[in-house]
């Protein structure tokens, strides 16, 4: 119905194909801006390189806006000492202290303890603001006062010199 109070009133016939393909794309599109969560799985014994190796994992999926989920897991003897396990994600969330803020602390479910990091807001704004100057070519002429005109390089380039006159400087 476009206009149910009209005299008489007026409908419009869609493709109801299309109509329903529209409202999964809208659908999708809210979904994405959803934030993911990335997972990290280390373990109580993991060796400092390897933890580091994480850790520069979660900078990068912090950076860019998603939740990192970090996952210790016990295998066999070593669920006795959960404390071991508690230190090592104690010492991932002080390495990402200054891009993530700790939703979650480190509680044992089983023979997993997890811990969940979210990025601090205005971390995440800043990265968006680096990427979008990132973007901008250097090479190319700036126009400026919007009246179209490009200003020059300030660094004068000079035309190559040919071969003949360079061995010809050089033995002067």
């Amino acid at each position: 119905m476009v206009s149910p109070t009209a005299q008489p009133p007026v409908c419009k016939i869609i493709d109801y194909g299309k109509h329903k393909y529209l409202e999964g794309k809208q659908g999708k599109d809210k979904k994405s801006k959803q934030q993911e969560v990335k997972g990290i799985k280390i373990s109580p014994r993991i060796a400092e390189h390897d933890l580091h190796t994480g850790i520069t994992k979660a900078r990068r999926f912090l950076e860019e806006g998603d939740k990192v989920k970090v996952t210790c897991m016990f295998k066999a003897r070593e669920i006795t000492h959960p404390e071991l396990g508690r230190k090592k994600l104690e010492n991932f969330a002080e390495a990402v202290a200054e891009l993530a803020v700790v939703e979650r602390t480190p509680t044992l479910d089983g023979r997993l303890m997890i811990m969940v990091l979210v990025p601090k807001p205005n971390i995440t704004a800043k990265k968006k603001d680096a990427k979008d100057q990132n973007k901008q070519d250097g090479g190319k002429a700036v126009q400026d006062h919007r009246n179209g005109e490009d200003h020059t390089p300030s660094v004068a380039q000079q035309p190559p010199v040919p071969a003949q006159e360079r061995s010809a400087e050089a033995t002067a």
